[in-house]
């Protein structure tokens, strides 16, 4: 019989190893941890107490499930890392009585229609956006809109179908990617519809907030985004630093404050993603979760603080530690794969250094690989986190690193025609 000394935080969702490890082992770090998930992976298993094997997409087994859990200890909080699960979450802690982000703003930053609907009613700096159902109408909203425009399906996150288009053809390629892609994926019930949205100009962004209550926004960090060749926006890498000039900027604290307001957040950790416009700050979407990608931990090396463990704190009711006790800057680079097949060599010269935080593989030898503008996050074939005191530091350490790997794709596909 387990004897539980600590309240147990209910987390919905494993995710992959490689980027979800720093959050599940920082959630652990006060709290029990019990995981919900359709097949619990052993990866998980030093840092929970206890798994369950629950189909997150039916309610009614995760509602049995929980109170079943509810019986044996005390549940403290609900959370979760996964985008696809932030609804559920928000819908288990209100019928749980627990602390939590009311689910109709949780669904409404799902939504990236009704996302932009409440950003312009609140009149916060977003880009001009229209929700189509075919490509004609895509094409006609492109034209109303101006070139370029981007579109993207309605509840996707992970720039999954994301495109740039230049012209009428491309809009109509586009919106069936767009399209597609929202079948395709994990998740069964994402909303239907493409948008159809203004280019924005400008660096793209990320601001990393812990919402303590209504209008008590914390900025704890702000993520500058390198994007891949458009007319994909793939991110191929993130960089925090901690004296970011931008954590002073009072219009891009206005805009994301108004942002949170507007979409109903009042509790909870968000990554809000931002272009840096010539006509200031505009919002693209906002997430009610960390920020994926290994940012957190970026986070967590740049400032010493856990966002994580903030938002373990706010699901439970706790008020959440967010001094900094570092002050550096911490990046991570994506390698992608030169060209599309398989994987002949996939190798590091030797580089081990103190600023090095982790080098790994995430494809090897024999595995088939897509590149250019076909290529999805999965394609990443390694990544590589440094860290060092300011952000040329780190760019020129990742630089060092990078030109040591090589990576051969055996006989290459030649994409001439693209064969979807």
């Amino acid at each position: 019989m387990h004897h539980h000394h600590r309240p147990a935080l209910l987390v919905l969702g494993a995710g992959d190893r490689t980027y979800r490890a720093f959050p599940l082992q920082e959630f652990g770090a006060r709290h029990d941890l019990v995981l919900l998930d359709p097949q619990p992976p052993a990866w998980t298993r030093p840092y929970v107490t206890d798994a369950l094997a629950v189909n997150l997409s039916d309610h009614q087994e995760v509602t049995r499930a929980v109170t079943e859990i509810a019986l044996r200890q005390p549940l403290a909080g609900v959370t979760t890392y996964l985008e696809h699960h932030v609804e559920l979450a928000a819908q288990l802690a209100k019928e749980l009585g627990l602390p939590g982000t009311a689910p109709e703003a949780a669904a409404a930053c799902r939504d990236k229609a009704r996302t932009r609907q409440l950003l312009a009613e609140h009149s916060v700096p977003s880009a001009r956006s229209v929700l189509v159902h075919s490509a004609e109408e895509a094409a006609a909203a492109a034209d109303t809109i101006g070139y370029p425009v981007v579109i993207k399906p309605r509840g996707l996150g992970g720039s999954a179908g994301v495109r740039r288009a230049d012209h009428r053809e491309q809009v109509m390629t586009a919106f069936h990617e767009a399209a597609n892609a929202t079948l395709i994926g994990l998740e069964k019930s994402a909303v239907a519809g493409v948008l159809v949205e203004e280019y924005l100009q400008g660096p793209e962004i990320s601001v990393e907030c812990v919402v303590g209550g209504r209008g008590d926004v914390h900025i704890a960090a702000v993520t500058r985004k390198q994007l891949g060749p458009e007319p994909a926006f793939l991110e191929a890498g993130h960089l925090v630093d901690a004296e970011d000039p931008l954590l002073d900027d009072e219009p891009l604290r206005n805009v994301v404050t108004d942002a949170i307001k507007a979409v109903g957040i009042t509790s909870g950790v968000l990554h809000v993603e931002a272009r840096l416009t010539g006509q200031g700050p505009r919002i693209i979407e906002l997430n009610a979760r960390l920020g994926g990608d290994l940012v957190p931990r970026l986070v967590h090396l740049a400032t010493g603080v856990s966002l994580p463990q903030a938002q373990a704190a706010l699901a439970t009711g706790e008020p959440p530690e967010l001094t900094a006790s570092v002050r550096q800057s911490a990046a991570v680079e994506f390698g992608y794969p030169p060209a599309t097949g398989t994987i002949e060599t996939a190798r590091a010269d030797a580089v081990s250094a103190d600023w090095l935080e982790r080098l790994v593989w995430t494809h090897q030898q024999g595995d088939f690989v897509t590149a250019g503008a076909h290529s999805t996050i999965n394609d990443r074939v390694a990544h590589v986190v440094v860290w060092g005191p300011r952000p040329h530091d780190c760019r020129l350490r990742l630089a060092h690193v990078v030109q040591n790997l090589t990576v051969h794709i055996a006989a290459p596909v030649r994409t001439t025609a693209c064969v979807r």
